[in-house]
């Protein structure tokens, strides 16, 4: 990130936030989406930690831990949004039978089994495994996005990936279990 670009913008510079905005937006909302596992909420919490960006960077002490702030913001918008809407339902899309290959088919139900047993996890498990899994976060780095210790990350990781195992063993045996080791 372009720490000059931080300091315009901290000092009030619309043109230099944009810039960031830009630069941050689609991993903000990549994010988001992994945590929250719905679009539409994904880009409510990507516009809201985006706002609270503008709003609270004047106190943010060192520009170069901009990232780690930005996605400490962002995980408690996507908190914020997960607590308003409890409900899930699903979203589905009609495939046609013949036009999708045996593998493909099977693909789908894979991926459809982890999508349900991430689901199971709580919010705050999830920020850790997107962090960490889908972003190559270093621990360090998680814990210090989410401003929390060490230890509560990898405790968090180890009961997600424990939940998640355990949620894939309820919903399909042992092929799915596979898929996450």
């Amino acid at each position: 990130m372009d720490v000059e670009l931080v300091k315009r913008a901290q000092q009030g510079d619309e043109v230099a936030f944009a810039s960031l905005a830009v630069a941050i937006g689609d991993r903000l909302h990549s994010i988001a989406v992994g945590v929250l596992r719905d679009v539409d909420l994904a880009e409510d919490a990507t516009q809201q930690a985006l706002l609270s960006i503008w709003r609270d960077l004047p106190q943010l002490r060192d520009p170069d831990r901009f990232a780690a702030w930005s996605y400490r913001l962002l995980v408690r918008a996507c908190y914020a949004e997960a607590r308003r809407e409890r409900r899930w339902s699903p979203k589905l899309r009609v495939l046609d039978r013949d036009a999708v290959a045996a593998r493909e088919l099977e693909d789908v139900v894979r991926r459809d089994q982890i999508e349900r047993g991430f689901r199971r996890l709580s919010v705050e498990h999830r920020a850790v495994v997107v962090l960490h899994h889908y972003l190559d976060l270093p621990l360090r780095e998680v814990a210090e996005a989410l401003a929390i210790p060490i230890g509560t990350v990898r405790s968090r990781l180890f009961y997600a990936m424990r939940g998640l195992r355990a949620a894939l063993d309820a919903d399909a045996g042992p092929a799915a279990r596979e898929m996450i080791r």
